[in-house]
């Protein structure tokens, strides 16, 4: 009986190990360009977000907190998603 406990603790471990590994694995992002959220482009004063296509030459008030723009357009981008899901779940 103390073979066949060890035997299942071991088998236990390894699962639990390999579970971890692969949660471990699935959070960890490559971040290559193609998953850009948001770009700043200091020499052409410019703010980019590519979730939603935002463009704006004026990345300079955005950073002294005039963000009114950069929330409409994601305020925008979110209604339209969610109209666009009405009645999927």
């Amino acid at each position: 009986m103390r073979m066949l406990r060890a035997r299942l603790v071991t088998l236990a471990e390894e699962q639990a190990a390999t579970a971890a590994s692969a949660a471990r694995r699935s959070q960890v992002r490559t971040v290559d360009r193609s998953e850009r959220i948001r770009t700043y482009n200091y020499p052409e004063n410019r703010i980019a977000d590519h979730r939603i296509g935002f463009k704006a030459h004026n990345l300079d008030l955005v950073l002294n907190g005039e963000l009114q723009p950069l929330l409409d357009a994601l305020h925008e981008a979110d209604l339209a998603d969610r109209l666009e899901h009405v009645g999927e779940a």
